[in-house]
């Protein structure tokens, strides 16, 4: 999806990294996510009613870091992250449920200075949208069901997008005469 809105927009596209921390027993259910950078989020709520502890966190924090690292080096290679200091940055997603991973790259790029965070997603829960919008500077969501029972629900085909799917269309994006031009 970021590639089409990338091309259509006539924008540069990069990729994001975030992992999901997931509840041991429910790897689905968010406890939190992480960002590169060193940023983490924590839903308090689910560690807390599920009482979870700091050294469960940081055993599967740090197994994430580490699926994190691994991505972003098979997306990115050794090309550095894309400048966005001063610049509208829009943050696609097949969809949200929780929110934490969205928050947390939200988090992530605040740090790099934009001018703008937009988050664009098809399908999530209206009351996650709400607070989101809370920290993005704009929301654009298609469908907010209710009773929002999952992402995947809203596809006919929600099976994963490959690594070598996603270097792919970073090659094109990059190959491309549209990509790279400032807003």
């Amino acid at each position: 999806m970021g590639y089409e809105i990338a091309a259509g927009l006539r924008g540069e596209l990069d990729v994001m990294v975030v992992r999901k921390l997931g509840v041991p027993w429910q790897p689905e259910l968010a406890l939190g996510a992480i960002a590169s950078g060193g940023v983490r989020i924590l839903n308090s709520e689910v560690v807390g009613v599920l009482g979870i502890g700091d050294a469960e966190i940081e055993r599967i924090a740090e197994q994430e870091g580490r699926e994190l690292e691994r991505r972003e080096r098979i997306y990115r290679g050794d090309r550095p992250l894309s400048e966005v200091r001063g610049r509208t940055v829009i943050l696609v997603d097949d969809g949200i449920a929780t929110g934490a991973t969205m928050r947390v790259a939200i988090r992530a790029l605040r740090q790099r200075d934009p001018r703008r965070i937009v988050v664009a997603v098809p399908v999530a829960p209206a009351d996650t949208v709400e607070r989101l919008g809370a920290e993005a500077d704009e929301v654009v969501c298609l469908e907010s069901p209710e009773p929002f029972i999952g992402v995947g629900r809203w596809y006919a085909d929600f099976a994963p997008t490959e690594d070598a799917d996603v270097r792919d269309l970073l090659r094109r994006a990059r190959r491309d005469a549209w990509s790279g031009i400032s807003p």
